[in-house]
C-alpha cells in the first residue's frame, strides 16, 4: 500500500489512458514511476511543462510520439527521452498499436494527481477545463501557451 492507500499497481484510467504505479514517490519526495499505455489516437493531456520535476519516458511497445521544446520524434521499444524541469513536452499515439511506456518522475507529483484528474476527465462529457487547470497547478504543472 502507499501512503495514499493504493495498492501498487492498481490500474488509473484516465478516460482512455491507463497509468499503473510501480512506485509512488511521494511518501518519500523522491522518484516516482509508472507504467503508462496509450491506445491509438486517445485524448492526451495538452502540451504542459513541470514546475517542480525533471521526466524521463522510455517505450516499452508500440510507438509513442513525444516532444520536448519543440523536438517530436516516434519513441520505438527501447528509446528514451529526457524532459528537464520547465520543458513544455507533450505525447500523444497516432499510430496503429497501443504504445506502453515507463515514466520516471523527480520528484514524483505522485498517483492521487492521476486520481484527481481522472475524477474531472472521466466525469463524461468534455472534461471542465478550468478544473483541470486547477489540478495541473496544485501538483505544478502548467498549460503551454496556446500558439
Amino acid at each position: 500500500m502507499t501512503p495514499s492507500g493504493a495498492a501498487a499497481g492498481e490500474p488509473i484510467n484516465v478516460g482512455q489512458l491507463c497509468i499503473q504505479y510501480l512506485i509512488d514517490g511521494t511518501a518519500t519526495g523522491g522518484m516516482g514511476v509508472f507504467e503508462l499505455t496509450v491506445s491509438p489516437n486517445s485524448q492526451v493531456p495538452p502540451p504542459h511543462c513541470h514546475t517542480r520535476s525533471e521526466e524521463c519516458v522510455y517505450v516499452l511497445e508500440g510507438v509513442l510520439r513525444y516532444s520536448v521544446d519543440g523536438i517530436v520524434r516516434d519513441l520505438k521499444p527501447g528509446e528514451w527521452m529526457f524532459t528537464p524541469r520547465g520543458s513544455v513536452h507533450h505525447f500523444s499515439n497516432p499510430h496503429n498499436g497501443t504504445a506502453r511506456a515507463l515514466i520516471v518522475l523527480t520528484p514524483d507529483i505522485g498517483a492521487q494527481y492521476f486520481r484527481d484528474v481522472a475524477t474531472i476527465v472521466n466525469a463524461g462529457g468534455p472534461p471542465d477545463r478550468e478544473k483541470l487547470i486547477g489540478v495541473m497547478s496544485r501538483y505544478g504543472l502548467v498549460p503551454a501557451p496556446v500558439q
